[in-house]
């Protein structure tokens, strides 16, 4: 163990320790119970980020920087490089880049817009082309995760190697992580940094993301959690193909027990409604053979077996109240027969005896309806998941970022991961605010989908470390909500007064800053040198990206309302402009903690002020402005400079 990670072990005990401390003082003895409404908000989120600190000090507990594989590189790979509908030229430069990586491969084009133009360009580089089949007409989707899921079944290479349009790779990008797979047999996926050369140093869109490509991804690294980014990562065929058949097992599973299930119901309720004790009773028999083979398919019994006992129940159920109904039938007729009838004397017809009729109309009906509707079900469960294009859909397909979720799967079946901290692919960011916006809006939303429809604290196959670790991420996108409470607060004490603590005093700033303190000179350490300024920036400065995701995330899994799945521009600027739009509540919060600063002061000019009090939120709204000056500085920005940065990030090269 090295000083420096034994330096970050040490701070990381005592932030977890001095901010416990603190948070826990906070809830006992400090409360300003009379202003309850902000008070309990600004604990709350306090609470939320020191459980955000819990998880950093995890993370940064067993962060790993691997060295280079032993084994060379063996196997045959594929290269996909996924397209909709970025510039012919940018997808034709990452392939022919890809065509020239130095360990032997096949490369493919995936373009998911079937442009007759990019097939026509392929073809005359000499590269692969593929688009869906007809099989996807009229199905699902399912966006990037959908594209690649079709190539799978139209390539052979042992291992894949995934690229965005932009991502133009090293020569050396296989030579250098394929050894890693030779060197353990259950890994599955080996990731690496996502770097851009479009990116001014200023960084003023925060593209860059050098502490998560980074010790972050290392942290999660040593837990064997470190997940796949949706490109610049090679991943292993034969993890995939095995996460399509059990996803595929899962779902044909899941379709027949609740087919099950509402065949149950119907048969209980016509069991209960039957008037005929012997049809109570056959109809009885069928739901606990319903009821029975939901149990054995729970326990593990092959579908076939199970679903064979109840489709045969069925049937000779549907020849019993056949030969009833038939026999009613024949009764009924009989008493029709048996009505007196009688010619009225001023219509001139033939009339019956209305109140035999009426009786006749209102006897129960036979519950081979309802023994029809089960059989119905039953057939509709269709081994070839008809809903689909494809039976087996190996990348994860319930979020509109296919990435973090396959990883989880695939960690969830056994399989191991890898991060390989070195930059093997340079690609293109964002160059304009608006489809920033867009493009955190999506990987927020499709994190949260993860979260609320497949959460790791309660999926089986993972270890506790990885729990926390795919969970710690989907955390972090909840903190939109804290961020309101941490702008509120100061506002609300500038301009009435209104403390949400009992009182300034020794005994806040004694367990306070210790805990602050020591937080960031542990995010010094672990940094060691990255411009990190950008990303804790935009982690306040995108409150309300991270809040509609919340909300977006949730209405979707929920309510079943659609999300769209918006490419990121790769060809320059977006011509709309400026989104004020979207971004009027940042502009909205610098206004008012500026009118904020300006009432405090004169308040306490004037003093009817704590002093100690508006120099504390003086200091806090003065930082609140500073990091949310970030948007503006996005907003005025007119693109990367001429000759953009090259530089990789320190211990990445």
């Amino acid at each position: 163990m090295t000083a420096r990670f034994a330096a970050i072990r040490v701070l990381a005990v005592l932030s977890v320790l001095l901010g416990t401390n603190y948070v826990v003082w906070r809830w006992l003895d400090s409360i300003n119970w009379e202003a309850w409404w902000i008070a309990v908000p600004l604990v709350l989120a306090e609470s939320y980020s020191l459980i955000d600190t819990w998880f950093f000090c995890l993370t940064m507990w067993r962060a790993r920087e691997r060295p280079a594989p032993v084994s060379p590189p063996q196997g045959t790979v594929d290269v996909l490089i996924t397209t909709y509908n970025e510039p012919i030229e940018l997808v034709m430069e990452t392939a022919v880049a890809a065509r020239r990586i130095a360990y032997p491969h096949e490369t493919w084009i995936l373009d998911d817009g079937s442009r007759p133009e990019l097939a026509q360009a392929a073809r005359e580089a000499g590269i692969g082309y593929l688009t869906r089949s007809e099989d996807w007409t009229g199905k699902p989707r399912h966006a990037k995760a959908g594209n690649l899921n079709s190539a799978l079944f139209q390539t052979e290479g042992e291992f894949l190697l995934i690229l965005d349009a932009d991502q133009i790779p090293d020569p050396l990008i296989l030579h250098r992580t394929l050894g890693y797979f030779a060197d353990d047999p259950e890994l599955a996926l080996v990731q690496t940094p996502q770097w851009f050369s479009n990116v001014d140093e200023a960084d003023p869109l925060g593209s860059q993301a050098p502490l998560f490509y980074g010790p972050i991804q290392q942290g999660k690294d040593g837990w064997n959690a470190a997940f796949f980014c949706g490109s610049n990562a090679l991943l292993r065929r034969e993890a995939l193909m095995q996460l399509g058949i059990v996803g595929y097992v899962k779902d044909v599973t899941s379709s027949t027990k609740k087919a099950l299930r509402v065949a149950e119901t119907l048969i209980a309720r016509e069991a209960r409604q039957a008037a005929d004790p012997e049809l109570t009773a056959s109809l009885t028999q069928l739901q606990e053979t319903i009821r029975a083979a939901r149990a054995e398919i729970t326990a593990g019994a092959p579908l076939a077996d199970a679903t064979f006992a109840v489709r045969s129940a069925i049937d000779r159920a549907a020849q019993e109240l056949t030969s009833r109904d038939l026999d009613t039938m024949r009764e009924d007729l009989e008493v029709i027969a048996r009505l007196p009838l009688e010619r009225d004397a001023e219509l001139g017809e033939v009339v019956v005896d209305e109140v035999r009729l009426e009786r006749l109309a209102t006897t129960e009906m036979s519950p081979l309806g309802a023994v029809e509707a089960v059989a119905a079900l039953l057939d509709a469960l269709r081994i070839d998941r008809g809903g689909e294009a494809q039976p087996l859909q190996p990348l994860a397909t319930i979020s509109v970022t296919e990435d973090m979720a396959t990883a989880m799967q695939l960690h969830a079946l056994g399989w191991r991961s890898a991060y390989h901290h070195e930059v093997l692919a340079r690609g293109l960011a964002p160059e304009d605010l608006r489809t920033m916006l867009t493009q955190r809006l999506r990987w927020a939303q499709g994190t949260l989908q993860v979260m609320l429809r497949d959460n790791p604290l309660v999926k089986r196959g993972l270890s506790a470390g990885q729990r926390i670790m795919y969970f710690a991420t989907m955390w972090s996108y909840l903190s939109g909500f804290t961020a309101v409470v941490y702008l509120a607060a100061p506002v609300i004490y500038l301009v009435f007064g209104v403390m949400p603590v009992t009182a300034w005093s020794v005994d806040f700033f004694a367990r306070f800053l210790p805990y602050f303190l020591v937080n960031q000179l542990l995010f010094l350490l672990v940094a060691r040198g990255m411009r990190t300024w950008r990303g804790q920036q935009y982690s306040l400065a995108l409150f309300p990206v991270w809040i509609r995701a919340c909300w977006t995330a949730f209405a979707n899994v929920c309510f079943g309302r659609s999300l769209s799945f918006a490419v990121t521009r790769k060809d320059g600027r977006d011509p709309r402009g400026v989104p004020w739009r979207e971004i009027w509540p940042q502009l909205t919060a610098m206004a008012v903690l500026a009118v904020a600063l300006v009432i405090g002061l004169v308040r306490l000019a004037l003093g009817t002020a704590d002093g100690t009090g508006t120099l504390v939120n003086t200091a806090w709204v003065l930082y609140d402005l500073v990091v949310l000056s970030v948007i503006i500085q996005a907003a005025r920005y007119r693109g990367p400079a001429a000759h953009p940065a090259e530089a990789t990030p320190e211990g990445a090269a």
